[in-house]
């Protein structure tokens, strides 16, 4: 059935929970490709057909209009030129089969680079300019690609702002925030002092500093 994959790409994109991605189905991807290649070997020569028909009709009716023919000639002309019609007609409907399946296909494989390309751009706001291991494993060559860009656009912008604007949209009640140490770090330098951050240490940071570990799954924020 023509479409049945590109709307399975679909659905997988959108089955997900909202904000997160599955892994990059480059199989399925690869086959509603292989689909549009296929419509358009069909719809090639259907077009040439309709062209050739529309060419045949013409000169017939040239014919009629140039030369004296008898009531048997134009009835056997009316004859031939309902079947070319037919014919075309036929072509035609599979032409537009074919065109539709395309564009149809066409649309879903946009909308599921698209719907991705939000997902990965929206991350450029949330990690450093490094993934996370098992949320980079997930993307393709491309979005890779796409996400190194895209991050390193926006660290140029804050540069020249000397503004991190991704730290904090709403801003906090305390530049400081307690966290806890979930793997071994090891001592670096911070805005405002130099910390050993051990495993399961708990230390009170400069958000601004804390936000990069955080997003990274090396710290989480400990409230209340």
């Amino acid at each position: 059935m023509y479409g049945k994959k590109a709307s399975e790409l679909v659905k997988e994109c959108v089955s997900g929970e909202p904000g997160q991605l599955t892994t990059f189905n480059n199989d399925l991807f690869a086959q509603v490709i292989e689909e549009c290649n296929g419509h358009l070997l069909h719809l090639q020569p259907l077009m040439r057909k309709i062209q050739e028909h529309e060419n045949k009709l013409k000169d017939k009716r040239r014919s009629e209009d140039e030369m004296t023919i008898s009531e048997d000639e134009r009835r056997k002309s009316e004859a031939e030129k309902t079947v070319i019609q037919t014919a075309m007609k036929s072509d035609q409907f599979g032409a537009l089969i074919h065109h539709l399946s395309l564009v149809r296909n066409k649309r879903c494989l946009m909308a599921y680079v698209y719907n991705r390309a939000e997902v990965i751009k929206s991350l450029g706001w949330v990690v450093d300019r490094v993934l996370p291991e098992e949320i980079e494993e997930k993307l393709s060559s491309s979005e890779k690609e796409y996400f190194k860009n895209h991050a390193a656009t926006l660290q140029s912008y804050t540069s020249e702002l000397d503004l991190d604007l991704t730290v904090d949209m709403i801003p906090p009640k305390d530049p400081y925030i307690k966290v806890r140490v979930l793997d071994d770090i090891g001592e670096i330098v911070l805005s405002d002092q130099v910390a050993n951050l051990a495993r399961h240490a708990m230390l009170f940071l400069r958000r601004t500093d804390a936000e990069q570990y955080i997003s990274q799954g090396l710290m989480e924020e400990l409230t209340g």
